[in-house]
């Protein structure tokens, strides 16, 4: 597959315990509970407690980002109960550049388990070797490690930080600049 090619068959992917499939209409409610579990978007520019329309809104994003060949999206599901636990995604891809950009939620009762190290650890390996990327990179706010131990176990390094790089609720905010080229090691 190239990068953003519409049309292409969506990438299922899965791991020992996780199943990343396409997200659809019908994981509103699941995502809803993902995205309003404690401390979740803390540290995202998703808004904390997010209503119903702004859950909709991120899941048809979600949706389109494979479909127009712009970026692809996954929702992660439990492998053994087929529970949606998060989700991650190429948030955009720069085709001249060959690089694209993840985001990544998930529960706040998964955490400490490395399951999402897995989910980004697939994606990462899809996103050079299914999607032709040299590039690969994420940011994190200041305050978060638990995010940047996830992107160091798949390969990332940190880059720097990019002072008050965006605003959302209602403050600026610096961003802990990580990045990955196909060069660079998976790591196991």
């Amino acid at each position: 597959m190239t990068l953003g090619k519409r049309g292409s068959a969506f990438p299922a992917l899965a791991t020992s315990r996780l199943r990343l499939r396409a997200p659809d209409a019908a994981d509103v409610a699941s995502y809803g509970a993902v995205l309003r579990a404690p401390n979740v978007t803390r540290f995202s520019d998703i808004p904390d407690q997010p209503r119903d329309a702004q859950v909709e809104r991120i899941i048809r994003f979600m949706v389109r980002l494979h479909a127009t060949g712009k970026g692809c999206g996954w929702v992660i599901e439990d492998a053994e109960s087929s529970t949606l636990i998060g989700a991650v995604r190429f948030n955009h891809f720069d085709r001249r550049a060959r690089l694209g950009e993840i985001g990544y939620e998930l529960h706040s009762a998964f955490w400490g388990r490395g399951m999402m190290s897995e989910a980004v650890h697939a994606v990462v390996a899809c996103g050079h070797r299914l999607f032709g990327l040299n590039r690969i990179e994420a940011w994190t706010l200041p305050g978060n490690p638990a995010s940047d131990r996830v992107l160091e176990k798949a390969g990332f390094h940190y880059e720097g930080t990019l002072r008050q790089r965006a605003r959302f609720k209602g403050a600026f905010h610096d961003f802990r600049m990580f990045g990955r080229v196909a060069a660079d090691p998976i790591p196991a």
